[in-house]
């Protein structure tokens, strides 16, 4: 009995045929198809996203969003951080004007955010907190706005007890004239005015008497 070729076998030429199809398959991944090369040239989903100088307006706004989920900054800020990555200052502002938009950029807030943080928990005085606001890029309007926040009497207390706190660590023993220079310097480093300092050294100081004459009253 002779042997049956594949042509007259359907099973058996079907079952050839797809196993050359694999192999042709196999052989095509390095050569993309049509369909390919359409979606490589697809435009961005966001047509005025497309920049030049580093990277597209819906990218720096991703840049933008990260780092504000870190800590709140100011516009001038943001626009240097685009600026150190590489985009364009027109992809910049187009980036920071959305996020202006819809709230997520704001100078008048951060500034306020920043004064009451700032003062609250690191004790600043209103001048450093006003060259802080001024390095930062925010504007005098906004800077003077937020620091109106701080009346004299919220920085006389806070400046009482930072020096309350300093008066603890001094060596009972040292001289009173040193005593007031180092407090008064301390307040001036963070940013206390002067004669603030002075009157608030000069009321803890006198404090401080009054308790010691109480604790030690004369026979």
């Amino acid at each position: 009995m002779g042997t049956r070729s594949n042509a007259s076998d359907p099973q058996r030429a079907r079952s050839t045929g797809s196993r050359r199809g694999r192999r042709a398959g196999r052989g095509r991944t390095d050569h993309p198809g049509p369909a390919d090369s359409v979606r490589s040239e697809d435009p961005p989903s966001d047509p005025v996203a497309a920049g030049s100088g580093g990277g597209t307006v819906e990218q720096a706004k991703e840049v933008c969003l990260r780092l504000l989920a870190v800590r709140a900054r100011s516009r001038a800020e943001l626009a240097g951080r685009l600026a150190a990555k590489g985009y364009s200052p027109e992809v910049s502002e187009r980036a920071l004007d959305r996020l202006t938009d819809v709230g997520l950029v704001d100078d008048a807030a951060f500034a306020e955010q920043w004064v009451h943080s700032r003062h609250t928990f690191s004790g600043k005085g209103k001048q450093a907190l006003a060259q802080e606001l001024r390095r930062k890029g925010v504007a005098q309007s906004d800077a003077a706005s937020a620091l109106a926040g701080i009346t004299t009497d919220d920085e006389e207390s806070r400046a009482a007890e930072l020096v309350r706190r300093k008066m603890r660590s001094l060596p009972r023993d040292l001289d009173r004239d040193k005593a007031i220079r180092r407090l008064v310097g301390m307040l001036a480093r963070r940013g206390y005015g002067q004669s603030t300092a002075y009157r608030v050294v000069k009321a803890a100081l006198a404090d401080q008497d009054v308790e010691s004459d109480l604790l030690d009253p004369i026979d």
